[in-house]
């Protein structure tokens, strides 16, 4: 997978079908996509790049408000990786070098269908990272997406993740 999508509960089915139009306009019409044990929850595996896909997504969604309706957020993903501390760890430790020196960071987690701890995965990744922290503004987001056994990584910015209702709101003001 390389796309998280979400949307509301019991319209997986609409969600899909509008995801397979657009990426088909944007140019993969072979997707692999996968509706989750998870309520509101698609994975996607496309042969675009994911962070391209979401930026695509959201100048569409300027033009022509009302073309997507099911899709609340795309999330993109870079690694997968086991739901699993070390293996988080690692495949954080080889990204974060992306970080330039003077960038801040924060380190994001959503959890589904897991007890690992939040705090644990923050402690242990914080001490690798020397860059200061923001939480409000900060220049990268470690994003951590866990969803059972599986757990997405991206290392990413603010506007990296398309989120349908901000991205409206924000054309109405």
């Amino acid at each position: 997978m390389n796309l998280i999508v979400t949307c509301a509960r019991n319209l997986e089915g609409e969600a899909e079908e509008e995801i397979i139009d657009i990426l088909d306009e944007l140019g993969d019409p072979d997707i692999k996509i996968s509706v989750s044990n998870m309520s509101g929850i698609i994975t996607i595996q496309t042969k675009l790049d994911p962070i391209e896909v979401v930026r695509k997504m959201k100048e569409i969604l300027l033009d022509e408000p009302w073309s997507i309706r099911y899709c609340l957020r795309v999330i993109p993903i870079q690694k997968i990786v086991e739901t699993n501390l070390e293996k988080i760890q690692e495949c954080i430790s080889s990204i974060s070098n992306k970080i330039e020196d003077d960038e801040s960071y924060r380190i994001l987690i959503e959890k589904r269908n897991s007890d690992i701890s939040s705090k644990e995965i923050i402690t242990n990744i914080a001490n690798q990272i020397k860059n200061k922290v923001s939480l409000d503004y900060p220049d990268k987001i470690i994003l951590i997406e866990i969803l059972g056994i599986v757990t997405g990584i991206s290392l990413i910015k603010k506007s990296d993740i398309l989120s349908l209702e901000k991205t409206k709101r924000s054309m109405s003001e």
